[in-house]
């Protein structure tokens, strides 16, 4: 086995990292995941030179959970943080504390999203903030006046806020490709590198793109014909699929009225996913050309994925494969220059403590994952199962108020709070069999083998009873291991 001290005994110094984050995009949106009409370029030639994980996923598909196990290596129950804009706790360290060693230049750019957005925190001596839209829940005391460092970029540029001296995402987003936040990460980036280019440094660059608003400078950059609609976009659910995504597919249906309607929406989505891959690659070559590259880790992944059309539905919150399983490869160049697609399930729980290891750390026993650098040296392991979750959170009373079902006493408003407050707890088994077992609304059991589409629940055949049983096991095991204390009380019928 290569541990992370061998590693480091192929460099001179120590490895630096840059770890690149897109939000909502998912995995078959570049050329190496299945997509060779997108036009990502720079990504392409990443993944060429990169250990590029095919079967990664979310720990849970929306936003600030998965941030959190991303930056700590540890479940959104176990931290606490269950929903978008709760805090991650001071006292639980992100990658740069656990790392724990002065040498490094630490720095953040981009989207947060895990609490009091505009200010250095977490082992991150430079902050570098895009988002302003967080206000509301800054920690008592923090100037909910303050604005980001994108806010003040544009304010030099000459552009005037709007309300509440805030520029929206829909008014950055319309701005020329050279005033987007993209574009104004990338020269933050790079003035980064050239500032510590003899200097040990960890840099995290997540962007908030392709996340809506789903539009951008480039939306028009690929061709009408291009676009396809996904294998599963006409699959009608099911009446034991789970009701809140037939709620959830309704509501988009009041949007998205044809096929034409859908096309524009993925080819806008492209258009972002192409626009960050300018950006990644000017960061890429800046790499380049100070010297830097051959000592640089560099991580490619995103928080978690976007449904965008399939089973007509959009962005996250559901547990199919197109927005838990996303794009994760790693460039290690003092280990390999060439492409090594690794052809087995991961998480994203996984990659506080590999990287660690590649870095030489030891890894805290503390951490809910593993080090990945056994798979990445060769070595044929066991596959594990995968874990994700769903957890309840608030949602806006009316939001659901102008639904047809509803006006047509279809649907009564009680079952509609009932599953707006389910839970979920989904495992992926090694076979090809995936179970998400729900509190509140229906449970659903796929073989992705045979139905990769997800396209037929199994949930309620009783010729996969012992399957659904043996699955259930596992999820009940793993829930007493990570101290999860949620009760799944299972909706059957």
């Amino acid at each position: 086995m290569i541990s992370g001290c061998n590693f480091l005994n192929k460099v001179q110094n120590k490895p630096n990292l840059l770890f690149i984050a897109t939000d909502q995009q998912r995995a078959d949106t570049m050329a190496v995941y299945g997509n060779k009409k997108i036009k990502t370029p720079n990504l392409n030639r990443l993944a060429d030179q990169s250990f590029v994980f095919s079967q990664s996923y979310v720990t849970q598909p929306r936003c600030t959970p998965n941030r959190n196990s991303i930056m700590t290596g540890l479940y959104p129950h176990t931290t606490g943080v269950k929903g978008n804009n709760i805090p991650l706790p001071a006292e639980i360290p992100c990658f740069p504390e656990i790392l724990d060693d002065p040498d490094f230049k630490t720095a953040h750019m981009g989207k947060w999203h895990l609490g009091d957005e505009v200010f250095a925190q977490h082992g991150f001596e430079t902050w570098v903030s895009t988002e302003d839209g967080y206000t509301d829940y800054y920690s008592e005391g923090k100037d909910r006046n303050a604005r980001s460092s994108y806010h003040h970029w544009l304010v030099d540029k000459g552009y005037k806020p709007g309300a509440n001296n805030k520029f929206s995402r829909g008014y950055a987003a319309s701005l020329p490709i050279d005033h987007c936040k993209p574009k104004f990460l990338e020269e933050q980036a790079c003035q980064f590198l050239e500032k510590n280019k003899n200097n040990p440094f960890i840099l995290y660059m997540q962007f908030l793109e392709p996340h809506s608003p789903y539009t951008g400078p480039l939306n028009s950059w690929h061709h009408p014909e291009n676009i396809d609609l996904p294998g599963n976009f006409d699959n009608a659910l099911g009446d034991n699929d789970p009701l809140l995504y037939k709620l959830k597919r309704e509501n988009l249906m009041q949007t998205y009225k044809n096929e034409s309607d859908w096309r524009a929406l993925i080819r806008k989505y492209w258009g972002l996913v192409s626009q960050v891959d300018l950006s990644v690659g000017a960061i890429l070559d800046k790499l380049e050309k100070l010297g830097l590259a051959d000592n640089t880790i560099v991580v490619f992944t995103s928080d978690h994925g976007d449904m965008m059309g399939s089973h007509k539905l959009v962005a996250k919150g559901v547990m199919y494969e197109e927005a838990i399983r996303i794009p994760f490869m790693i460039r290690i160049p003092f280990l390999s220059s060439l492409q090594t697609i690794i052809n087995r399930q991961v998480s994203q729980i996984d990659i506080v403590p590999t990287l660690l290891d590649l870095m030489g750390k030891k890894i805290p026993d503390t951490l809910e994952g593993k080090s990945l650098v056994t798979v990445l040296n060769g070595k044929l392991i066991p596959e594990d199962y995968i874990f994700i979750q769903w957890n309840p959170y608030e949602w806006s009373e009316g939001i659901y108020s102008n639904l047809q079902s509803v006006i047509e006493n279809e649907i009564s408003e009680n079952e509609i709070k009932r599953v707006r407050t389910l839970s979920t707890r989904t495992v992926i088994a090694p076979d090809g069999w995936k179970l998400s077992l729900r509190d509140n609304d229906h449970s659903q059991l796929f073989n992705l083998n045979n139905d990769p589409l997800e396209t037929t629940n199994l949930f309620t055949d009783p010729a996969y009873k012992d399957k659904t049983s043996f699955l259930a096991k596992k999820i009940h095991e793993w829930q007493i291991k990570h101290n999860d204390q949620l009760k799944l009380e299972i909706l059957q019928t």
